[in-house]
């Protein structure tokens, strides 16, 4: 379905003779609008369930993003010290390579926290974060927010 929809949105910008990325990105809504018209005729799918999905974890990550960025920002122009760094053991429930390296890279990318090692047996991993106020309150934000929504999209 994927590749229909990209196969639609290219006719989109064949037909209106606009090669641009937004155009493009019209074509896109436009023909997944017109694959989730037509599911009946062409059967049912979970691509329709799995576009809400990464849309949705495209806004978790951006919101937390926002959120670390204005928190490093805030402790660096901040008269008075407000880090905690630490290195904190989170226990993985992910399983798969791609899993692993998702949940890795995204907590990376997010100021403030660093991914430091997966342990041989990859059922721990290790993060530096510049703020550690509770430590059992930091594994839950990190099995809760990215972990979740990471097994969610690769199930």
């Amino acid at each position: 379905m994927f590749v229909l929809n990209v196969l639609l949105a290219l006719s989109w910008m064949a037909l209106t003779g606009a090669f641009s990325p937004t155009n493009f990105l019209e074509g896109f809504v436009l023909g997944y609008l017109m694959l989730w018209l037509g599911q009946r005729t062409l059967g049912r799918s979970t691509y329709f369930s799995k576009v809400r999905q990464v849309l949705g974890f495209v806004a978790f990550f951006a919101a937390e993003l926002l959120l670390a960025n204005l928190r490093v920002a805030y402790s660096v122009l901040a008269p008075h010290k407000s880090l905690r760094p630490g290195v904190v053991a989170v226990p993985l429930d992910v399983e798969t390579d791609i899993e692993i390296t998702l949940l890795v890279n995204l907590i990376t990318l997010t100021p403030g926290t660093l991914s430091l090692d997966v342990s041989a047996d990859r059922k721990v991993l290790y993060v530096h974060t510049l703020y550690v106020d509770d430590v059992e309150e930091f594994r839950c934000q990190i099995k809760q927010g990215f972990e979740r929504r990471v097994r969610e999209l690769l199930a």
